[in-house]
């Protein structure tokens, strides 16, 4: 079945697909917006939380998902659950796709590792901001392969109502620091003005503390 609509983060839907570690049981989707990529990882993991800060975002995925007795989907921020919707150490899998640039970003990254398993994996699909020529000659052939990918879709690229916010850091600046921060993940530059990031959570993991005091160091 084709996607409802077509936007950047959706395309590289399949890639994260491609990406679930063998053995997952648990995965949440952080940022879910309607839960479209929810309702796909349903069909592959057998319990799957969608979180968004958007009660908007949440009713409407909700309404789309009433058929899937594996998905639940709360309104939580993962870097401030007061109410403790998400629990820390608990997921095999971590997805954010367009979130992290929304927040700091070692405070982001570092949230996420802390929702994960040991040995659980966290996948980040992000946004950064052209810089240099070679970010711009990029950025520019990417706006002529999106329209061109874009065009057997419509137009449309819901959903509405979610919230934007544009990248402050830079490309080079997201693979530094994420480098710096989640030692041995993997990071590279996407066609359509994404990144992707993938890091396996070690078996014996820092303190925080060391986290920070690695963060503040690079």
């Amino acid at each position: 079945m084709s996607d409802p609509y077509w936007n950047h983060n959706v395309h590289y839907q399949p890639l994260i697909l491609d990406l679930i570690p063998d053995g997952c049981k648990r995965a949440l989707d952080v940022g879910c917006g309607d839960g479209l990529l929810v309702r796909k990882l349903a069909a592959r993991i057998p319990v799957v939380t969608g979180a968004d800060r958007s009660a908007e975002m949440i009713g409407l995925a909700q309404a789309e998902s009433r058929h899937l007795h594996n998905v639940t989907f709360v309104e939580a921020d993962y870097l401030d659950d007061a109410h403790g919707l998400l629990s820390e150490g608990r997921y095999d899998l971590v997805i954010a796709v367009s979130v992290v640039h929304h927040a700091d970003f070692g405070r982001a990254l570092e949230g996420l590792a802390r929702l994960l398993t040991p040995g659980g994996r966290m996948i980040v699909v992000g946004l950064g901001k052209n810089r240099s020529a070679v970010d711009w000659i990029a950025g520019g052939v990417a706006q002529v392969v999106s329209r061109i990918v874009r065009r057997p879709h419509g137009g449309k690229r819901g959903p509405h109502g979610m919230p934007a916010m544009d990248p402050i850091m830079s490309w080079g600046q997201t693979a530094r620091e994420a480098r710096a921060i989640l030692t041995g993940c993997r990071w590279r530059r996407l066609l359509l003005r994404r990144y992707l990031l993938v890091w396996d959570k070690p078996w014996h993991l820092p303190s925080e503390r060391s986290l920070r005091q690695e963060g503040s160091r690079r």
